[in-house]
C-alpha cells in the first residue's frame, strides 16, 4: 500500500514537473515594434528576437520598423506583443500627451534596453556656428535633420532648440528649415551639404558619428545649462556630459541632456510569456553584450532599471527568480 501510494506521489509530481516545464517551453509568437531598419534599435531588436528563440525554441521572431509613439500604441492594442521606446515617451502616453490622442495605461515594462540615449547634436565643422546660442542670436538659417515624427528623438530635438531660444516657427522665419527622417537619412543629407545640423537621441560613443567623422570634418554642438535644466524639467531628461576624446574629432568636453530606451509590452500579456522573455534576456544577456554595447555598460541587474512603468508581473518573476530584484 505504502510503494503504491509512493508511485502515486512520484507521477502526480512528475507530472507537475512536465506542466511546469511544458508552460515555460511553449513555443512564442512574438511581433516587436523597434526602429528603422539599420539603426540602433533594430540591431537591438533582432538581439532581442534571437534570447527569445534560444530560451525557448522553435518560437516565432518577427521585427517590425516603427517609432516609438507608434510603437507604444501597437503594444496597447495587441498588435505587437513587444514594443521599443523611450522611457520619456512612455510617460506621455500615460498623461495623454501628445503626439498621443489619449491615455495609455495598458504598458508594462520588460527590460531596460540603453540607459543612455544621449542627445547628439552633430554639425559640419565649417558649419558658421558654434552653439546654439549664437544661432538663436544671430538668427542664421540653420538646415536641421531630426528623426521621423513621433519619436522621442524629434520631440527631444525641438524641445532642445526651442529651450535655446530656437523654435521651429522662427527657424522658419529666418529662412531655416527642419527635416523629419530617419538617422541614417539624416546623415546622409548632412554629408551631401543638404542639412547643417543633425539630432538623434543614442548611446556614445556612436559608431554612426564616428564613421561619418571619417567622411567629413564634423563637431559636436553642446546644449546650453540653462535649456539643459528647462529641458529636464520638462521632458524627464537627465543632464549628461560626453567626455573629451570620446570621438576622435572632439577635444572638449560636451553638455547634453539623456533619455533611456525601455522594452514594453502590454498588461495583457500572459505572464508565462513575460517571464519566458525577460528569462531568455536572463540567460543569453552575454549575447546581448556582444550585439549591443548598452548592455556591457549596464550589466544584467540594469535590465531591472525601467523607470516610471512599472515591470509586467512575469517579469518581475523573473528578476526575482534570478536575484536580480
Amino acid at each position: 500500500m505504502q510503494r503504491h501510494t509512493k508511485r502515486i506521489l512520484l507521477a502526480a509530481f512528475g507530472l507537475s514537473l512536465a506542466l511546469v516545464a511544458g508552460a515555460s517551453a511553449d513555443p512564442l509568437k512574438i511581433t516587436l515594434a523597434g526602429g528603422s531598419v539599420g539603426g540602433a534599435w533594430s540591431a537591438m531588436g533582432a538581439a532581442i528576437g534571437q534570447t527569445i528563440q534560444q530560451q525557448v525554441p522553435g518560437s516565432s521572431f518577427t521585427y517590425e520598423p516603427g517609432v516609438d509613439a507608434a510603437n507604444l500604441v501597437l503594444v496597447s492594442e495587441g498588435k505587437a506583443q513587444l514594443g521599443i521606446a523611450h522611457a520619456q515617451m512612455a510617460l506621455r502616453a500615460t498623461k495623454g500627451e501628445a503626439p498621443f490622442k489619449s491615455k495609455i495605461t495598458s504598458l508594462r515594462a520588460i527590460a531596460l534596453l540603453d540607459p543612455e540615449a544621449v542627445v547628439q547634436i552633430i554639425a559640419r565643422k565649417d558649419a558658421p556656428f558654434d552653439s546654439l546660442a549664437q544661432i538663436a542670436k544671430e538668427k542664421k538659417p540653420v538646415r536641421i535633420a531630426l528623426n521621423k515624427r513621433g519619436t522621442m528623438m524629434s520631440i527631444a530635438g525641438e524641445q532642445v532648440f526651442a529651450a535655446a531660444g530656437i523654435s521651429m516657427k522662427d527657424l522658419a522665419s529666418w529662412g531655416g528649415r527642419v527635416e523629419y527622417v530617419a538617422y541614417n537619412d539624416g546623415l546622409d543629407m548632412l554629408k551631401n551639404g543638404q542639412v547643417d545640423i543633425v539630432l538623434n537621441m543614442l548611446a556614445f560613443p556612436s559608431a554612426q558619428v564616428e564613421r561619418i567623422s571619417h567622411d567629413m570634418a564634423i563637431k559636436l554642438l553642446p546644449v546650453p545649462d540653462a535649456a539643459i535644466a528647462k529641458i529636464d524639467s520638462e521632458a524627464g531628461t537627465k543632464s549628461v556630459t560626453i567626455p573629451a576624446k570620446t570621438y576622435s574629432f572632439e577635444p572638449n568636453d560636451t553638455r547634453t541632456v539623456t533619455g533611456f530606451v525601455v522594452l514594453y509590452a502590454s498588461d495583457k500579456m500572459p505572464d508565462a510569456e513575460a517571464e519566458a522573455i525577460t528569462k531568455g534576456l536572463i540567460n543569453h544577456f552575454d549575447y546581448l553584450t556582444k550585439a549591443y554595447p548598452s548592455f556591457t555598460r549596464m550589466g544584467k541587474k540594469g535590465l531591472t532599471d525601467v523607470g516610471p512603468i512599472e515591470l509586467a508581473p512575469g517579469a518581475k518573476k523573473a528578476y526575482k527568480d534570478a536575484g536580480l530584484l
